[in-house]
């Protein structure tokens, strides 16, 4: 049976097996690790205890695109745009594992707080897919730009030893522009102005409390 079968019941079952295997699982990635030809370099206690923090709030991010993805898919309402959804959620299950991964190499965990974070993010996603699916792509777009954004400073900011790190957070850039670009050329339109800054203000609280939570 396709997704494109499935009834409102089988939807939720679906739904709620997604999300636990998200917050609780180990979701395997369908492309390799890009850090896998990197050097893994021995880093002092500091460099490490940052670079999970780093890795940690990218990991919570994956957590809530999940999230963001699967509450907008729920209440899409062309299929196309949930096809779409749910090819981008596949993607970030990618990145999902990947810092999973990498967290483990740091000796380091994911977010105590991740069944809040997807619990939030789902409604969020929900939310904004009621209000049509030109919305819903134009949320796609925003989240992605501001995703982009906060890769860029953990690029800047990871330890210059930290290669395999890095080596994951620049594929997972390049696949979040890819998100942005695709759900703009499907008809996204462009948010409000208050909505991008109110999802910025939510996004730098989130940084702050996974780097060490």
């Amino acid at each position: 049976m396709t997704d494109r079968t499935l009834g409102p019941i089988d939807r939720l079952l679906d739904d709620a097996q997604r999300a636990l295997d998200t917050v609780f699982g180990a979701p395997p990635a369908t492309r390799p690790n890009p850090a896998g030809n990197e050097a893994d370099l021995v880093l002092d206690d500091a460099q490490r205890r940052h670079a999970a923090g780093l890795m940690r709030i990218n990991h919570v991010g994956e957590v809530c695109a999940q999230a963001l993805y699967c509450g907008q898919a729920a209440v899409a309402r062309d299929a196309v745009t949930r096809e779409h959804l749910l090819e981008a959620a596949q993607e970030e299950t990618d990145h999902l594992a990947w810092c999973a991964d990498r967290l483990r190499e740091l000796d380091s965990r994911p977010s105590l707080l991740n069944p809040l974070w997807y619990a939030g993010s789902y409604a969020i996603g929900a939310l904004a897919g009621l209000r049509g699916d030109g919305w819903n792509l134009g949320f796609v777009v925003e989240t992605e730009h501001q995703v982009e954004a906060h890769i860029d400073e953990h690029l800047q900011s990871l330890p210059a030893e930290d290669a395999r790190s890095r080596a994951i957070l620049q594929v997972m850039k390049a696949d979040e522009a890819r998100h942005a670009s695709n759900a703009e050329a499907a008809g996204a339109r462009i948010l409000p102005v208050p909505v991008p800054s109110l999802m910025a203000a939510a996004s730098k609280l989130m940084k702050a409390v996974a780097y060490r939570l």
